[in-house]
């Protein structure tokens, strides 16, 4: 098959595509499974850490820790999902996850809480790395910005119902959230057991062709994509999650106006996440890399200006029309890059987003400290404004009418 010009996008059919592969639908699934479970289990953590007398600085190892190993681990999936294929890898990450989140539900102490969150963190980024793999396997090249925002709605979805649920949950007992989530992962892996198949169509089987990273670093789309995930972590765990609370509260507001303003943009970007997909698919991933770039760093930008709850809501609501481009438009390019082959390529795009997550509360939060917080915000308007120059020097191929036939070389 003839392959598109480093840097640019592959070409997009005008006319209707067929329905996306039944894989696509059956991640998403999944997915949402993972991250509702995730929802569930996040806001109760520190509260049950504190039963075993961990204190604010123990209750932070605790939760970096998982970000840490999943950082730790993803060097290893490439080479994993290449001899074994990415179905079993992702079946594992899901028990590993469904074992750990059980384990902690009987820890008996801080240790074995630390032991069993650990375990949970790599299990986590087996499951991701792979499934991620698996969907841009499956996905045709002009489906890929519709198939990632298929899967990123997923997550959403579950990221926005799983807070809540959690709550409720955790009215019963502490560890019943973390019971559930086990449950979840366990009814996950048995729908990815039952209904994703494996095959050449899938890209789950062994043994196929090795994409090497130095090969990956010379192409310009690859690493647009790596910078995009980099400034999407920083922004998403070390601006949002870890500095808007704080400046919420300093304000004068409790913490359910933090919640209020998360999700309110939190639906602002499930609503966008499928047309977005569209756009990265007929518009071309550069025009789509450049409005996405764009409009988050825009929205970043005018943060550090802001000083009403009101102009942050709509600040967090531009960056998450922003994000939602965000979401597909770097996936699709690394799926154009990567073609269904094995390799560490998914799991290095990965690794930037845990990066930009595991640093970037730390340095947010020393800036915030040392120079103010509108320091500590243009410090994710940089990396954002960086991508968005990245972006522009991507080539865009012209649309065409109808799909090539495939040609063997």
């Amino acid at each position: 098959m003839t392959a598109a010009a480093p840097g640019s996008a592959p070409p997009v059919a005008a006319t209707a595509p067929p329905g996306l592969p039944r894989e696509v639908y059956v991640l998403s699934v999944v997915g949402g499974c993972v991250m509702l479970g995730l929802g569930l289990v996040l806001p109760v953590l520190p509260v049950y850490a504190a039963t075993f007398g961990a204190g604010p600085a123990q209750i932070g190892v605790l939760v970096a820790l998982f970000a840490l190993l999943r950082l730790a681990a993803s060097p290893f999936c490439g080479r994993l999902a290449a001899r074994f294929g990415e179905r079993r890898v992702l079946v594992a990450g899901l028990l590993l996850c469904a074992v750990s989140s059980a384990l902690t539900a009987f820890a008996g102490t801080y240790g074995q809480l630390l032991v069993f969150r650990g375990l949970g963190g790599v299990g986590s980024v087996l499951f991701s790395v792979s499934a991620l793999a698996t969907l841009l396997a499956v996905a045709p090249a002009d489906q890929r910005g519709r198939a990632s925002a298929v899967f990123e709605a997923g997550f959403l979805l579950g990221g926005i119902c799983g807070p809540a649920l959690g709550g409720l949950f955790a009215l019963i007992t502490l560890s019943a959230p973390f019971i559930a989530y086990a449950v979840l992962l366990l009814a996950a892996t048995v729908l990815t057991l039952a209904v994703l198949r494996t095959g050449p169509r899938a890209g789950t089987q062994p043994g196929r062709a090795v994409v090497r990273l130095p090969v990956l670093l010379r192409d310009r789309r690859y690493l647009v994509a790596c910078t995009a995930a980099l400034a999407q972590g920083w922004v998403l765990f070390g601006l949002r999650s870890a500095l808007v609370p704080t400046v919420v509260v300093g304000w004068g507001h409790d913490v359910t106006w933090v919640g209020w303003a998360f999700t309110i943009s939190a639906v602002v970007q499930a609503l966008l996440i499928m047309p977005a997909g569209r756009v990265v698919d007929r518009a071309g991933r550069r025009p789509a890399m450049i409005a996405g770039t764009g409009l988050a760093a825009t929205a970043i930008t005018a943060l550090v200006f802001v000083d009403t709850y009101a102009w942050l809501v709509v600040g967090l609501c531009g960056y998450a029309a922003g994000s939602a481009l965000l979401n597909a438009a770097p996936a699709a390019l690394i799926g154009d890059v990567v073609a269904g082959r094995a390799g560490s390529g998914v799991a290095v795009f990965s690794m930037c987003t845990d990066i930009g997550a595991v640093v970037g509360p730390v340095v947010v939060g020393l800036v915030a400290e040392q120079a103010g917080v509108a320091a500590a915000f243009g410090s994710g308007a940089a990396l954002l404004v960086v991508a968005f120059a990245a972006a522009w020097t991507l080539t865009t191929v012209r649309p065409m009418t109808t799909v090539p036939p495939t040609r063997r070389s």
